[in-house]
């Protein structure tokens, strides 16, 4: 499966001259956990609520910018990126998005929660029955009847 068919095309972006308490509380209000920071067309960092100091955070933003307080972009995918690929890069990077780039242009975000709702839908799959073996059936083939 490819990031392209899970990804949310939606993405919320700040610029990274806004006030931090202001994309904060653009976090709450969208119920969102990262924005991707944008400069002109350019990606160039994430914000997440960690990033901001959380609930508790209203000291380490007042009278700072997200560019103050951003991861700037390490790692970004592609749409046709792997969701096996993006899993490693996150786990391995110890992020909790991806920007997603088709080219030049910010085309979707894929987080943890995305990769973890999919793992949970996964779970939902019929699952493949199979021959049941009791003391009377073994040494036997199924559907075959022995006669002595």
């Amino acid at each position: 499966m490819r990031l392209q068919q899970i990804m949310e095309t939606s993405v919320d972006t700040v610029a990274p001259d806004e006030p931090a308490q202001q994309a904060w509380d653009r976090m709450r209000l969208t119920r969102t956990h990262h924005l991707v920071v944008t400069q002109g067309s350019s990606v160039v960092g994430v914000l997440s609520e960690r990033d901001l100091g959380g609930r508790n955070g209203g000291s380490l933003r007042d009278g700072r910018s997200v560019a103050d307080l951003m991861t700037g972009t390490q790692v970004v995918a592609t749409p046709n990126t792997t969701v096996r690929q993006a899993a490693n890069l996150m786990r391995g990077r110890s992020v909790g998005c991806l920007p997603v780039m088709d080219g030049n242009r910010l085309a979707g975000i894929v987080t943890v929660t995305d990769l973890l709702e999919l793992l949970g839908k996964g779970s939902e799959r019929p699952v493949a029955t199979s021959t049941r073996w009791t003391l009377a059936t073994r040494g036997r083939k199924p559907g075959l009847d022995r006669k002595r």
